[in-house]
């Protein structure tokens, strides 16, 4: 199938962002795409490139699929998206907390580790001297 104004192959959305057709069709197991069908081929609308769109980045973001979900299901252009928009918002102030917190843990850990280095490095110049 070609890509017209109004339909995708699978394999065109899988070129397109670069992921796998099993990639596409896991998230449609997920029930996160639902296309439609022409006998055995799956059409692709608009929005569901967008969704598709919107869960790719929402991985990138390091969002579970259920984040990403709930956050794709509140679109609502007709009320402007603001609750989607504050939701949204609300899910990368908590992403943000989580990476700061495992940044500090990161660093405590590299800390204990330089400590440990030097503790070994002394017992193994004291032991060969």
């Amino acid at each position: 199938m070609s890509t017209t104004a109004d339909s995708y192959s699978i394999s065109e959305l899988a070129q397109e962002f670069g992921i796998t057709t099993r990639t596409i069709r896991f998230y449609e197991d997920k029930g996160l795409l639902t296309p439609q069908r022409r006998g055995q081929t799956r059409v692709y609308t608009p929005e569901d490139r967008v969704r598709l769109k919107l869960i790719l980045r929402g991985k990138r973001l390091g969002f579970s699929l259920d984040e990403s979900r709930e956050i794709i299901d509140m679109y609502d252009p007709a009320h402007g998206n603001v609750d989607q928009l504050n939701r949204l918002l609300d899910r990368i102030d908590a992403k943000r907390q989580q990476l700061r917190q495992q940044q500090r843990d990161i660093e405590k850990m590299l800390a204990q580790l330089d400590e440990a280095t030097a503790r070994t490095e002394v017992a193994l110049k004291e032991h060969n001297d």
